[in-house]
């Protein structure tokens, strides 16, 4: 009955013009929502996905693509761009700025907190620097001096500071403390809480509709949850469902592990890591033989361990995933399914529009100029 309607909807919108776009799909798709909302709403166990239609806008547009695949022609002529083209108008930053500014409500500052000046902000970085060192530092009062320090911690990050610079810098910013009240201010979302909170509603619902629906859709996928299995042996807990969750939606997007885990020995310390074989991205290190055995893990940024003895996969995988918020890192495109379903599923970031998915190397190479024999790190403006 949805698509019916979709098909009529589409030929009533082109009898009125036959050049129909993405804007004017998303009007009729916004009244339609508007007027049938318990019919129409994208909602997942109560909570409503972004503006609740997407799906709609999505039918729409591919409704309209297929009506006018049959007058389109095969092949179209590549327009030719000279050096007086619109796209030199737009400098490399600004390109860079839309996959950065990405979900982020406060992305760059213009004025410091009210009170606050470039005397009092160093004043507040050196405090928290001092209390980074001590084992009782009061937490509230990390929060508040985070809190505080946003203006300058975002002004250094979006300079493009180097990781290693940064960590020097604020090293609270590393620690799940800290990244949780930057996370927060820079999109809105509580990093950890939201993610248990989502995590608790949908987990398992998602768990068993990939063990009993997709493991009889791919012989691949079947072959992976067997694996998990037995690697996962008789142990439970939410932690253990946490990590079959994850490494089944790596499989079933039919994503890389190692694009997103480094597996070394359970005694293994920071400086004994060979870091070379490690992603430049975001990456969990992970002291033990599997997820499932672990007990302890660690962070990779741009191949510095940032992190370290961090005690629980869930803490280390929220570290991981608003590092490419924080530190203005785009998604891999070898891990693109998995972080955009996790962002949008469970720490609940829906923008309207765009993608924090790296351009292809093609489109990279004309934004970001690099050096031939030195590594350019993770993706960042």
């Amino acid at each position: 009955m949805r698509r019916e309607m979709i098909r009529i909807v589409v030929a009533e919108m082109m009898q009125k013009h036959s050049l129909i776009t993405k804007r004017s799909t998303t009007e009729v798709a916004k009244k339609m929502l508007a007027k049938y909302p318990k019919s129409l709403q994208d909602i997942i166990e109560g909570d409503v996905i972004g503006p609740g239609y997407h799906s709609l806008v999505k039918q729409l547009q591919n409704r309209v693509e297929n009506v006018r695949r049959a007058t389109a022609p095969k092949i179209r002529k590549q327009k030719h761009f000279t050096d007086e083209s619109d796209t030199d108008e737009v400098s490399p930053e600004k390109r860079a700025a839309i996959q950065d500014t990405y979900g982020c409500i406060k992305w760059d500052l213009k004025f410091l907190p009210l009170g606050g000046t470039t005397e009092s902000q160093l004043q507040q970085k050196k405090k928290l620097k001092m209390m980074s060192l001590q084992t009782d530092a009061n937490p509230e009062e990390v929060k508040l001096l985070m809190k505080q320090t946003f203006y300058t911690q975002r002004k250094q990050v979006n300079r493009g500071e180097n990781i290693k610079h940064l960590l020097g810098e604020w090293p609270y910013l590393f620690d799940e403390l800290g990244m949780a009240v930057h996370f927060e201010e820079l999109t809105g979302v509580q990093l950890k809480a939201v993610f248990l909170r989502n995590h608790d509603v949908k987990g398992n619902r998602l768990l068993d509709y990939m063990k009993t629906v997709c493991v009889n859709k791919s012989g691949k996928f079947l072959q992976a949850v067997t694996k998990y299995q037995i690697m996962r042996g008789d142990q439970s807990g939410c932690s253990q469902d946490l990590v079959d969750m994850v490494l089944l939606l790596l499989a079933y997007f039919n994503e890389k592990e190692d694009a997103i885990f480094c597996y070394v020995e359970d005694t293994c310390l920071a400086g004994e890591i060979h870091m070379d074989q490690v992603p430049l991205t975001p990456t969990i290190i992970v002291c033990g033989s599997s997820c499932y055995s672990a007990k302890r893990y660690m962070l990779s940024v741009d191949r510095n361990i940032v992190k370290d003895n961090i005690p629980s996969f869930a803490s280390a995988l929220c570290l991981m995933f608003g590092s490419f918020y924080c530190f203005n890192i785009h998604y891999p495109s070898e891990l693109a399914s998995t972080l955009e379903f996790l962002q949008r599923c469970f720490f609940s970031i829906n923008p309207e529009k765009g993608t924090k998915v790296e351009k292809s190397k093609k489109i990279q190479a004309s934004c970001e100029p690099q050096s031939p024999d030195v590594d350019s790190g993770p993706i960042r403006s």
